[in-house]
């Protein structure tokens, strides 16, 4: 594998981080490259590794999945470099995300994680964004680590229901005479 290589995967993965206003997950980039066959699990993964080192994308962990968000100093390169990247393949790149795309944004837009506090218990955080901007953001503690584990597990599937009727019942309460 040639140096031009790991370059052009590089590049592949500031180009899908670029087209999105939100974070991508390490397996969200994965089941793209490798569906397509451009190259093997490690070597894009030391083509990740070389981005966030390099400071051009930045990770955060959310239980414990790795999330990828492309830096300043990564749009820079990309802009410098991006005529490298083949046509096809930025078209099989914009295809992926039409057809993932509400799958995609679903997974970042809905967040859910929790922690060990100082009274012993979990700390649950529930979050879901619209477009970068928390639109409900909740906390709240539990007594034991599986019924933090179930919350969050839930919280996907269950957190535009629970939005609702969070607002339903706090503006209710003004409206009622």
């Amino acid at each position: 594998m040639g140096t031009e290589s790991i370059v052009l995967y590089k590049l592949i993965v500031l180009y899908m981080l670029d087209r999105v206003n939100f974070t991508l997950t390490n397996s969200q980039i994965s089941d793209f490259v490798l569906e397509k066959g451009y190259t093997n699990y490690f070597t894009l993964q030391e083509a990740i590794n070389g981005l966030i080192e390099s400071e051009f994308v930045y990770v955060s962990s959310i239980r414990g999945a790795s999330h990828y968000k492309i830096t300043y100093k990564g749009e820079e390169a990309l802009s410098m470099f991006e005529n490298r990247i083949p046509y096809a393949i930025k078209q099989d790149i914009l295809d992926f995300f039409e057809k993932q795309q509400i799958n995609l944004k679903k997974e970042t837009e809905i967040q859910s994680d929790y922690y060990l506090n100082d009274s012993n218990e979990y700390t649950v955080s529930c979050v879901i964004n619209d477009r970068n901007e928390p639109l409900l953001d909740i906390k709240f503690s539990v007594p034991t680590q599986a019924v933090a584990v179930a919350i969050c597990d839930n919280w996907r599937q269950k957190s535009t229901e629970i939005y609702d009727i969070l607002v339903k019942q706090l503006w209710a309460s003004n409206t009622s005479s």
